[in-house]
C-alpha cells in the first residue's frame, strides 16, 4: 500500500498557480475559466490529502457561491472521502473532481498538466 502525506515541493507551485488562477478568474467574474482552474489543481493535488481536500473545498464553496446545489452535495462525500483516499494511494488519475463527473472514473491529463508533472519529476 503507498502512503501519500505531502505534495513535492516542486510540484507544489503548479498547484499553487492554478488555485491563485483560480482566485483572479472568480474576481474577474470568469467562472468557467475559474471552475476550470480549479479541476487542474485537483489533478495536480489529487495524490495529497491536504491538497485534494483543500481544492474539494473550494469546489464547495464554489457550488454554494454559485448556487448550484448538485455541486455542493456532490462535493460532501467527495471533501470527506478523497482525502483517505489519497493517503491510501487510491485515487481515479485525471479525475477532474467535480460532482459532473463520477468520483471513482480516471480519465486522460492533458499535455500542459503532464509537462507539470514532467517538470517537477513526480510520477502520476
Amino acid at each position: 500500500m503507498k502512503v501519500n502525506t505531502f505534495m513535492p515541493k516542486r510540484l507544489k507551485p503548479y498547484f499553487e498557480q492554478e488555485l491563485k488562477s483560480y482566485q483572479i478568474e472568480c474576481l474577474r467574474g470568469n467562472l468557467k475559466k475559474a471552475w476550470r482552474h480549479l479541476e487542474r489543481a485537483h489533478i495536480l493535488g489529487q495524490k495529497y490529502p491536504y491538497a485534494h481536500s483543500l481544492v474539494h473545498f473550494k469546489m464547495l464553496q464554489f457550488g454554494l457561491m454559485i448556487k448550484n446545489w448538485k455541486e455542493v452535495l456532490g462535493q460532501l462525500p467527495r471533501l470527506f472521502f478523497g482525502g483517505v483516499k489519497s493517503f491510501v494511494g487510491k485515487i481515479p488519475l485525471g479525475n477532474p473532481g467535480g460532482s459532473n463527473v463520477p468520483p471513482l472514473e480516471s480519465f486522460p491529463i492533458d499535455k500542459e498538466l503532464l509537462e507539470m508533472f514532467n517538470k517537477a519529476k513526480v510520477s502520476i
